[in-house]
């Protein structure tokens, strides 16, 4: 009993710390506010409920966002759907950092941008590699896939984005 209310208290505290990051995270899978407020509360309540799965060696936010990853899909197939139903533009969010001045908020925005018309699965890669700062092999953890695909689909979407940003600037050079 002592090791699950050991496990339960530290997933507790653990989970205060987490919290933005994985509502960030949310807010990518779900792109719509409310309900990454939802999967989120979701996700934290699953992983109290689960504690004496959790063993102290693992990597708590992996373990997190994989099961708010689960959830997500879980609630994807009882839709019966994958795109379209209850989508908000990434432009309703107020996503800017207000450390950086104003020229870094509009090119973060519009790398945001860019991300969000990323196919779902690269999209998801980056957010978690590139935004969220997990290593290759916590990122092909949490998405259940190998490494190697990780790093193929960072490739590709590197690729899209910065096509994306040439294009954007030979239309300002016209």
């Amino acid at each position: 009993m002592t090791a699950n209310r050991n496990s339960y208290e530290e997933i507790r505290a653990g989970l205060r710390q987490l919290f933005p990051k994985l509502w960030r995270y949310c807010l990518f899978l779900t792109r719509s506010s409310h309900a990454a407020d939802d999967l989120a509360q979701a996700s934290c309540l699953r992983a109290l409920e689960k504690a004496n799965l959790y063993k102290s060696d693992t990597n708590l936010d992996g373990w997190v966002f994989r099961i708010a990853q689960r959830l997500w899909l879980n609630e994807l197939r009882s839709q019966s759907t994958r795109t379209g139903q209850g989508c908000s533009p990434i432009e309703e969010y107020d996503l800017a950092d207000t450390n950086l001045d104003p020229e870094m908020n509009i090119l973060g925005k519009d790398v945001l941008l860019a991300i969000d018309t990323l196919p779902e699965a690269q999209r998801m890669t980056v957010i978690l590699v590139y935004v969220d700062g997990f290593s290759y092999k916590e990122a092909a953890e949490i998405l259940e896939i190998p490494a190697g695909t990780v790093m193929s689909r960072l490739a590709v979407a590197r690729k899209a984005i910065a096509t994306q940003f040439k294009d954007d600037e030979s239309q300002k050079d016209e």
